[in-house]
């Protein structure tokens, strides 16, 4: 998932938060979360093009405590983090990031999903996807001093629905 990362996030590889180390971290403490999962893409040539992870979180876990104040009825029950999303720019617009992320909330349990996106991301775009996808806004966050302030959203995944 690494390679696939650095070719998502090339552009920003110079930034701290964004280094590949620094993901290399943050995915290694990941997948020993509760309820990880990992959707990867491939294309024709069998070549990763986008990626998407996420792990379950509780009420009271970092996740929320980052964000402030939520709403209860989000937090009460577990909810499924989206920590990583992207593909790389040749498949940007085809539809490939919905998929990915659908196919990652498929059969999960939780009833919401709540990621964190930088407001300034394709200037504003990528939080505008989000929104065309549900989602909304519940808050700001600051997960690293390394990290921009990022916009916290949520949406219901459909579970159950």
């Amino acid at each position: 998932m690494t390679a696939v990362y650095a070719k998502v996030r090339e552009p920003l590889l110079h930034l701290p938060n964004y280094a590949v180390p620094a993901f290399a971290e943050r995915l290694e403490r990941h997948v020993r979360e509760p309820g990880f999962a990992a959707v990867l893409a491939f294309d024709a040539e069998d070549e990763p093009v986008g990626y998407a992870y996420g792990n379950t979180v509780e009420s009271g876990d970092r996740w929320w405590r980052r964000i402030g104040d939520v709403d209860a009825v989000f937090t009460s029950a577990p909810a499924l983090a989206l920590k990583e999303i992207g593909v790389t720019v040749p498949h940007r617009g085809t539809g490939l990031a919905r998929r990915i992320h659908d196919d990652l909330l498929a059969g999960r349990d939780e009833a919401y999903v709540s990621l964190m996106v930088n407001a300034s991301a394709g200037d504003g775009k990528v939080q505008r996807v989000y929104e065309s996808w549900g989602y909304e806004v519940i808050g700001t966050s600051r997960p690293s001093p390394e990290s921009p302030v990022l916009t916290a959203m949520i949406r219901p995944t459909g579970a159950g629905a």
